[in-house]
């Protein structure tokens, strides 16, 4: 019971790693809400969610959204009486859009891709630090970075607005580690390797992706389970961690030691 009756924000939590997380938060004693753009697909993944655990709050929200971010914490902490984590996993893939290499990403893709990764997060981030400041409380942030804002493989994952928006949420939750220890506040980022989720349907589904990650992520043989990422998560979020603040934990199944070893197809 890591986090036993500690109230919990999922931001993001309806899909992958953050509905993995879910999981884990309640089976670890949290009092959850769990927020998501999907509301109907956020219905359905609360409904497993009180099949594996127990009851938790379901909120549809756009985190891109300023308004519909202060409205989910509003809503939160009244319902809880407070809030103790914030966990942002939402965020996602701007290929369809037009991210891609830097001599082709678009406008388009660039902007896109930044504001469903580093806008969101910042959104919800200044919204839970105004909340801890004002109650003069300490609080926890967890962040969610990516391994290629700190070992790029361009032959597979060759995406630089994705790679720039997770590097500037390390950047930002570095300072805002720094700025608000002092206030009891700690900040911490997740840096996942590639992960089985729908987000990443199209790599995990690749012959030549699935050969390359056996060697470039040697302790997960290949693409890691969203559970796996859920249990450093608990960790993070939960006192034992409370000495911890600004740190980058890759959950990469060893991609940043790892050369990985292309096909001679590739």
């Amino acid at each position: 019971m890591w986090l036993r009756d500690k109230r919990c924000l999922i931001v993001g939590g309806t899909s992958g790693i953050g509905w993995a997380a879910g999981r884990r938060f309640l089976q670890e004693g949290a009092r959850l809400a769990v927020a998501g753009l999907d509301e109907p697909h956020s219905h359905q993944g609360i409904i497993s969610l009180m099949e594996a655990a127990g009851p938790c709050l379901s909120i549809g929200c756009d985190a891109r959204d300023p308004k519909q971010v202060e409205e989910a914490f509003a809503f939160t902490v009244q319902v809880f009486g407070g809030l103790d984590v914030l966990y942002h996993v939402a965020g996602g893939s701007g290929r369809k859009d037009g991210d891609g290499p830097l001599h082709e990403c678009t406008d388009e893709g660039w902007q896109t891709t930044l504001d469903l990764n580093l806008k969101s997060t910042f959104l919800t981030n200044r919204a839970a630090v105004r909340h801890f400041l004002a109650q003069k409380q300490p609080g926890v942030i967890l962040n969610m970075a990516s391994v290629l804002a700190l070992a790029p493989s361009p032959h597979y994952f060759d995406t630089c607005a994705y790679t720039a928006a997770k590097a500037a949420i390390i950047g930002m939750s570095r300072l805002a580690a720094a700025r608000y220890a002092a206030d009891g506040i700690r900040v911490n980022v997740l840096a996942p390797g590639l992960v089985d989720t729908p987000m990443a349907a199209r790599a995990v589904g690749d012959p030549a992706v699935r050969a390359f990650l056996r060697t470039k992520q040697p302790l997960a043989a290949g693409p890691a389970r969203p559970e796996e990422v859920a249990d450093a998560a608990v960790f993070l979020c939960s006192d034992a961690a409370r000495l911890v603040t600004g740190v980058v934990l890759p959950v990469d199944g060893g991609w940043c030691v790892s050369e990985g070893q292309l096909t001679d197809e590739a």
